[in-house]
C-alpha cells in the first residue's frame, strides 16, 4: 500500500485563510439572511384563528349587583327586600345576568314577590337595569328558591288555593321555569297542577 506523504501547511499556503473586514461583513450578511429565511418557514404557533364563539366582554366579568338596581315595585313607602338572587348567562351573549326575587318589606303577612332579570352595560359607570319581569306581584306568589342553570331560571313558588286562605299561610306550591327563546322569556310550569303544601 502506498502512502502519500502529508503536506505541511506553511505560512504561504495559509495566506488565503486570513480574515479581513470585508470577509466578516460578508459572513454576517449571509448569516442574517439564513436566520430571516428560517423565521419565514417555521410552523405557525401561538394564538389560534378566531372562532364564532362569543368573546369575553372586557371589564364585565361579574353579574350585575342586585342591590344597585332600581325596581319597578310600588311598596307605598315601605322598603324593598331582595330575598333571593341567582346569576348566569341567560341569553348566550357571554355576559352574566342576575335574577332577583324582590318583595315589599311590610313587616307582617307574606307580601308577594316579583322576579326580575337584571343586566348591565359593560361601561364602568353603568348601573344594573331591569330588562324583564318573570313574576309580578298581582300573581300573589312567594318565591322560596331561585336558581339559574343551563340558561334557565327555576323558582319554587308558594301560592293560595283561594281567597279565603289567610295571606300568612300559602297552601299551594309549584315549580316554575323560564327560558330565553325567540327574543323573550317563555314560562313553563313543571307540575301539571299545583300541589298542596
Amino acid at each position: 500500500m502506498l502512502h502519500t506523504p502529508a503536506t505541511l501547511a506553511t505560512p504561504d499556503t495559509l495566506a488565503h485563510t486570513r480574515t479581513r473586514p470585508l470577509h466578516w461583513l460578508a459572513t454576517a450578511t449571509a448569516m442574517a439572511a439564513v436566520i430571516a429565511a428560517a423565521g419565514l418557514v417555521q410552523p405557525a404557533t401561538g394564538t389560534p384563528a378566531a372562532t364564532d364563539e362569543p368573546a369575553a366582554k372586557g371589564p364585565q366579568a361579574t353579574a350585575p349587583d342586585p342591590a344597585a338596581a332600581t325596581y319597578p315595585l310600588d311598596c307605598k313607602g315601605a322598603p324593598r327586600a331582595i330575598t333571593a338572587t341567582a346569576q348566569g348567562d341567560l341569553d348566550g351573549d357571554g355576559r352574566p345576568e342576575t335574577v332577583a326575587a324582590v318583595r315589599c318589606d311590610a313587616g307582617s303577612g307574606t307580601p308577594p314577590h316579583a322576579i326580575y332579570v337584571l343586566t348591565q352595560d359593560p361601561a364602568e359607570d353603568a348601573r344594573p337595569r331591569v330588562v324583564a319581569t318573570l313574576l309580578d306581584t298581582p300573581q300573589r306568589r312567594t318565591a322560596t328558591e331561585l336558581t339559574v342553570r343551563d340558561r334557565t331560571v327555576t323558582a319554587s313558588l308558594l301560592g293560595y288555593s283561594g281567597p279565603e286562605v289567610p295571606r300568612c299561610c300559602p297552601d299551594k306550591k309549584q315549580l316554575a321555569k323560564w327560558r330565553w327563546a325567540d327574543g323573550k322569556f317563555r314560562q313553563e310550569l313543571t307540575d301539571s297542577a299545583a300541589r298542596s303544601v
